[in-house]
């Protein structure tokens, strides 16, 4: 695999953890009962940690793009074990 399709497939990951991060441990002024700043949003949070949210966002993406690299190294998952509906055979008499 060549060092973009690395930092593309990172990047991707990245991305995805951060949604996943995101709403965790967050908390609005309803649910704390602090008094709410004229003009603010009925959902922003009290308790934004963008630092703390960077962090835990890169250590997910580095884990889950771990475990997809040591896939494609070693190939534990194929495309023969998740097709369950043998699609790669029916493509195969199509053809021909």
């Amino acid at each position: 695999m060549e060092l973009y399709s690395i930092f593309a497939i990172y990047v991707l990951f990245w991305v995805t953890a951060a949604f996943i991060i995101l709403p965790i441990g967050i908390r609005s002024h309803h649910e704390t009962g602090e008094k709410m700043v004229e003009g603010q949003s009925d959902g922003a949070p009290v308790n934004f940690r963008p630092l703390r949210i960077l962090l835990l966002t890169t250590l997910l993406a580095t884990a889950m793009f771990g475990l997809f690299y040591l896939n494609y190294v070693y190939g534990w998952i194929g495309i023969d074990s998740i097709d369950f509906f043998d699609s790669r055979e029916r493509m195969k008499g199509i053809r021909s």
